[in-house]
């Protein structure tokens, strides 16, 4: 036994030591250990956003529809994650078949090191998606929204990002898209809006010529929402450097920073000048605005350029908004469309005039505004019309809105059986006007507390299940 002793030990201490021998640390080894903990940092950062449009589509909505909110977004970021292991990787990342599709890499086969790749991509694809929730929010069946996810995560998003990141024929025309503005937020908003069309406004929005504010539930919510996708956005711009490069990456952040902070002071002072108040729902959605605007060159530009971008973001938000929902008679409860889509439009557009390589404002010409005007009009046409085919076949076959009684009583309530909060009270928070109808909000819940409002009346209120 006690010859044993001195063997095992030195087995023991000894392993190590090879082990190393055949490790050893390198200059490489240890850049490229460097580089993947920023990727995954940023994916972490990703992942949080999810958190941060969770609270803005609660806190811009009506409570009753809270839970809901909880769940699509849940479901969004769980269903993309899924979908884009199986094919949505493949298809956006795999060899390029003809600059249109990748064709192979499904189930990430044959890229087994590029797992942490996946990982940072797979929640940019669940952000693409979960814009589409805002939107639709307070009258979209659960599974008919779930469904458009899985297409949206798992083919139309990955086609655009293969065109653009994938080594496609955008790419390959010198299209500029750094972290997304077009391939994700771009994307997401037009789905939206087509989906949207479908689905038609909420109920008691429009009142013939008139426009009925329907008010979130809780503000301070949605602003807390928006500082966690502000915070996110470093690391979804950051970490679009994919390496911890010492030059970039502060460039990258100071960029995102000053951005979305001249696109709060510019809709806000420019809501004050428009409305002789600073309105807050658009001052929150400013800065998202700026961030959307400055994604797409954030490596591109000059931090001037950055400014003049969130700048301008902040104005065109507040007009997007204002034109959507009056003159379109577009319903989008927390304005993801004008933010997403519109801003995100000019943000790529932005990089033709801003780009202190190619750029318009530097003297390089027109040439890569127009390839960014190519760009925009490409995604725009194929969206749009992929997601219409998807959203005319869900309406055609399951549905896509609740009904009238679902949408009066909550899809907290129809499509759980549950809700997010105790107060009943709370819960039909809808419009504060009661007569744009009196089956709606307000005006149900005065009816709902007259049917006891007789303690001494001994005949029991009749129920009318047909409302």
């Amino acid at each position: 036994m006690k010859k044993f002793i001195p063997l095992f030990l030195f087995s023991f201490l000894g392993f190590p030591i090879a082990a190393h021998a055949q490790t050893a640390v390198t200059a490489e080894s240890v850049l490229q250990s460097v580089d993947m903990a920023w990727v995954m940092v940023a994916a972490f950062l990703v992942f949080f956003m999810h958190a941060g449009f969770a609270m803005v589509e609660a806190g811009f909505t009506r409570s009753k529809n809270a839970l809901n909110i909880l769940m699509k977004n849940f479901m969004t970021m769980s269903i993309a994650a899924v979908l884009y292991f199986i094919v949505g990787y493949g298809i956006m990342f795999g060899t390029s078949g003809n600059g249109i599709i990748g064709i192979d890499s499904f189930l990430l086969s044959g890229q087994e090191d590029q797992i942490g790749f996946f990982v940072f991509q797979a929640v940019f694809a669940a952000t693409c998606a979960t814009i589409i929730s805002g939107a639709v929010a307070e009258r979209i069946k659960l599974g008919s929204y779930l469904l458009l996810t899985v297409v949206m995560t798992g083919f139309i998003y990955p086609v655009v990002g293969h065109w653009v990141w994938g080594g496609g024929w955008l790419a390959e025309l010198g299209f500029v898209d750094f972290a997304g503005s077009t391939v994700v937020h771009l994307t997401g908003a037009l789905g939206a809006i087509v989906t949207v069309m479908f689905l038609g406004p909420r109920l008691g929005k429009y009142s013939g010529k008139k426009v009925n504010v329907i008010p979130g539930h809780n503000i301070p919510l949605g602003a807390l929402g928006v500082f966690i996708l502000w915070f996110g956005w470093f690391g979804f711009n950051g970490g679009s450097t994919l390496a911890a490069d010492p030059s970039l990456v502060p460039t990258v952040i100071a960029t995102t920073l000053l951005s979305a902070s001249a696109g709060i002071i510019s809709s806000a002072f420019y809501s004050y000048a428009k409305f002789r108040r600073i309105d807050a729902s658009l001052t929150l959605n400013g800065a998202l605005a700026g961030l959307v605007g400055i994604t797409a060159g954030t490596a591109n530009v000059s931090l001037f350029g950055a400014l003049m971008i969130g700048l301008v973001a902040g104005i065109i938000l507040v007009e997007a908004v204002q034109f959507l929902d009056r003159i379109a008679r577009i319903d989008d409860p927390v304005g993801a469309i004008a933010v997403h889509g519109i801003c995100g439009i000019w943000g790529t557009l932005a990089v033709g005039f801003f780009s202190v390589e190619g750029g318009l404002l530097y003297g390089d010409g027109i040439g890569l505004l127009g390839i960014q005007t190519v760009g925009i009009l490409s995604v725009i046409a194929w969206t749009m019309l992929t997601t219409a085919v998807v959203v005319f076949i869900i309406k055609s076959t399951v549905g896509i809105r609740v009904t009238r009684q679902e949408e009066i009583s909550g899809l907290d309530f129809a499509e759980h059986g549950s809700q997010a909060y105790e107060t009943s009270r709370g819960i039909f928070n809808e419009n504060i006007n009661p007569r744009v109808d009196g089956d709606f909000g307000v005006g149900l819940l005065h009816r709902l507390d007259k049917l006891n409002s007789d303690p001494k009346s001994k005949t029991p209120p009749k129920t009318n299940t047909a409302q």
